[in-house]
Formats: structure tokens, C-alpha cells, sequence
């Protein structure tokens, strides 16, 4: 083949060396005669000049590959700006770690409880040794019962003190009106007695010296000694009327004084009596403080009770049991993680697109997911678009201001949501990856 091809190109070669060549004049010999070579022999023959259709072939073919592929490029072009695509993209879920709430030994771990077995909601996955708590629980009720009979108490008698000093709030006024009209009475007596003592002086006055003129006569013998024992009876008798007189008005005196002591002791009850709202509002605070006593020991019950409920560690959703790092035995303390439930009834797809295609993204467009585990294409759409970029919620996000700045395309999350539940024979794990492509026209 090398050796045809160079004889090829020598050919073409000779050929147009001949056509430079000038043609001998006729009727003069050739350089051949000269030579002395005879009229009589050919020169040899010239070989045969190329084909000149190939390169034009070639040319035409050449020419339409470029417009097919120029035509290709600018379908897939217009095609493309129907689509953004990313491979940055993985099955998201809700994995749910859960941990002891209170502490204590492990009394039992449900069997079912192993990894990548599947548990329901509500399955008692682990139990804590309830017995602390369950004393705890009722020492909490029989403190809560106590304190809700003195609560009741302390109700019923609030009625009770409110109509004693309602009650004596009334009698105080009452006894004080009373003994108001017992000083005018008495002070009306006292002004009768002095009334009657002043008759009663006066009549003494009057048989005194009747007795004393009588006693002139007796003396003289004008009248007779019964006259004068009369008169002089008299006289004694009209003194000791005014003497009880006298005593009458000191004893009316004396009531006089003990009625105003009186209105001031009921003035005094009546103060005392009037304190009857500060009495009541005592009682109902009292009453108060024993239904707060009350509610504090029904909060200490009721925190008892869920501290018992706690020690019954329970599945909140159902799922795959991820991780389980706890054991019958085993001491645990508030907080610390014994299982991991991967929930899959609920996965979404978290595609990281470039800041440059998102320019059209919007939520509720169209999607198709294209699992690498299983090779299947799935329906989806856009549900939503992160708030920020995923360097921004980073535990040290970038920071621009040394002036050493290097301006990187962003990625932003995007969740993607499948129209149909997993098929079973294809089931979602949060984590695998997946290529996201989008319809943004």
C-alpha cells in the first residue's frame, strides 16, 4: 500500500514535468534520436492522471455532516431550554432518633426492636423500670388528696365567715342604735330624778320650817305637843323623800354613765365589726391558698404520671428501625439516643441546581426523578424553594469581607415531591442519590 501510494504521487509528478517539457519542431529530430535512438521507437507511456470527482465527494459529505450536526446542536438547544438538570441530587426523609425521657435500668427491649426491621405506630419499643416512678406517682395522689379536702374546707368556709361578719357588722350597728337610745332614756330618767329631787327639797324645806315654827309654838305652849310631832313627822318624812330623790338622780347619774360606756363599747364592736370585708377577703385567701396548694400538688401528680408513662418508650411513626444501641440492662439517662426509626412513607427529593437555573424554577412545576439504584424514571413536581443557600446554614458560613474573594456558583435546595407513593418494588432510602431534571417551559 505505501509503496502504491508514493507511485501515485510520482506519477503526477512526471506528468506535469512533461507538459513543462517544450515539444520538439517538427522535421527535428527528439532528444531520444539524438541520443541515438531510432525514429521508429515510442516513448513509454504516460501514467494515467487522477480522478478528479473524489475530493468533491468528500467535500459535499463533509458539508452536509456539519449542518446535520449544526441542525442537532440546535434542536438539543432549543429541546434544552425546555429542562434544567442536576445530578447533585438524593432521597431526603424524616429519620426520627429516640431517646429515654427520664432515667433509669432497662427492664425489657421489644424483640422487634432490631435494625432494618419494620415496627408500627405505637409499638412499645423499649421499658423502663417503673417502680420508682410509680411510688413516686403515688405519693404525688395521696398529697393531692389531702390538700383537696383542706381546699374544700377552706371553700366551705368562706361562706360561713362572710355571714358571721356580714352578721356582726348588723348586730354591732344595731346594739350601738340601742344603746344610743338607752343613754337618752337614761339621761331622761336622770333629768326626772333631779326633777323629783328638787320637789322633794323643796318640800323638806317647806316641813322643816313648819317644823321649826311649830317647835316656836310648842315652846310657848300655843300649840299642842301632838301638833308639833306631827309637824316635825312630816318634816322627816319630806327630808327622807329627798334623800331618796338625791340617791334616785346619783343612780340615774350612774346609768347615764354606764349607757355612754355602753355606746362606746358597741361604737368599738362596731369598728371591729366593720373590718367584715377584710375578714372575708382573709378567708377566701386562705381558701385560695389552699386551692393553689391544691393545683401544685395536681401538677406534681400529673408530672408523676407522665414520668411513669415515660418509662413505655413508644414508636411515634412507623419505619424501618435504623440504628438501635440499647440493651435489657442497660442504664439510661434523659436524652440519650436508643433508636433510630427511618420513616419511608414520607421521602422527598432535595435537588442542589445552580443559581443559573433558577431563573424559571418555580414550585408546582413538573419533574422527573431518575433513581440510580434501580434505573426506574418517577413522576414529581416542585414543591418548594430553599430560603438559602446551603453555605449560608453551613456551622461556618463564608465570609467575604478580607477582600480575598472568589466569586463560585451557588447551589440552592430545592425540594421535589413524587406524584405517587414508592412502589414496592422500588422502595426510596433516604440518601440515595438521583438525577433531577425539571420543566421550566
Amino acid at each position: 500500500m505505501a509503496q502504491a501510494e508514493v507511485e501515485q504521487q510520482s506519477a503526477p509528478s512526471a506528468a506535469r514535468q512533461d507538459e513543462r517539457r517544450p515539444a520538439a519542431p517538427q522535421g527535428q529530430p527528439g532528444a531520444r534520436e539524438r541520443q541515438g535512438q531510432g525514429p521508429e521507437q515510442e516513448a513509454p507511456p504516460a501514467a494515467p492522471a487522477p480522478k478528479k470527482g473524489m475530493p468533491r465527494r468528500f467535500r459535499l459529505l463533509a458539508i452536509v455532516g456539519v449542518a446535520v450536526l449544526a441542525v442537532a446542536a440546535v434542536l438539543y438547544w432549543l429541546h434544552s431550554r425546555h429542562y434544567e438538570d442536576t445530578d447533585d441530587a438524593q432521597v431526603d426523609g424524616h429519620i426520627h432518633p429516640i431517646s429515654a425521657r427520664v432515667s433509669g435500668t432497662v427492664l425489657a427491649v421489644n424483640p422487634q426492636v432490631e435494625e432494618n426491621r419494620y415496627v408500627t405506630a405505637g409499638t412499645v419499643l423499649v421499658t423502663i423500670d417503673p417502680a420508682d416512678f410509680q411510688a413516686a406517682a403515688d405519693s404525688a395522689r395521696a398529697e393531692a388528696d389531702r390538700l383537696r379536702a383542706s381546699a374544700a374546707a377552706s371553700s366551705a368556709e368562706v361562706p360561713v365567715q362572710t355571714a358571721n361578719a356580714e352578721g356582726q357588722l348588723h348586730v354591732a350597728e344595731a346594739a350601738l342604735a340601742q344603746s344610743g337610745q338607752a343613754v337618752a332614756t337614761e339621761i331622761g330618767n336622770l333629768n326626772a330624778a333631779k326633777a323629783r329631787a328638787e320637789q322633794a327639797q323643796s318640800n323638806a324645806r317647806k316641813t322643816e320650817a313648819d317644823r321649826k315654827r311649830y317647835s316656836n309654838l310648842l315652846d310657848k305652849q300655843e300649840i299642842s305637843r301632838s301638833e308639833y310631832d306631827q309637824r316635825a313627822n312630816d318634816a322627816r318624812t319630806a327630808q327622807a323623800a329627798y334623800d331618796a330623790a338625791q340617791a334616785d338622780v346619783s343612780a340615774a347619774t350612774a346609768r347615764v354613765a354606764q349607757a355612754r360606756d355602753a355606746v362606746d363599747q358597741q361604737k368599738a364592736n362596731l369598728v371591729k365589726a366593720r373590718t367584715a370585708p377584710q375578714q372575708i377577703a382573709e378567708v377566701k385567701a386562705r381558701s385560695g391558698s389552699a386551692n393553689a396548694e391544691l393545683a401544685r400538688a395536681a401538677a406534681q401528680l400529673e408530672t408523676a404520671r407522665l414520668n411513669l408513662s415515660y418509662t413505655r418508650i413508644v414508636a411515634p411513626v412507623s419505619g424501618l428501625v435504623g440504628r438501635k444501641s440499647v440493651e435489657s440492662g442497660q442504664r439510661v439517662q434523659p436524652g440519650q439516643e436508643l433508636v433510630t426509626i427511618v420513616q419511608l412513607d414520607d421521602v422527598w427529593i432535595t435537588a442542589n441546581f445552580k443559581e443559573t437555573q433558577l431563573r424559571l424554577m418555580r414550585p408546582g412545576q413538573p419533574a422527573e426523578i431518575h433513581v440510580d439504584a434501580y434505573g426506574v424514571d418517577l413522576p414529581a413536581h416542585v414543591e418548594s424553594i430553599a430560603a438559602a443557600t446551603g453555605s449560608r446554614f453551613s456551622l461556618l458560613p463564608p465570609e467575604n469581607a478580607s477582600g480575598n474573594f472568589v466569586k463560585v456558583v451557588q447551589r440552592l435546595p430545592v425540594r421535589i415531591r413524587l406524584d405517587r407513593q414508592q412502589d414496592a418494588l422500588h422502595p426510596l432510602r433516604p440518601g440515595l442519590s438521583v438525577d433531577a431534571k425539571v420543566t421550566v417551559r
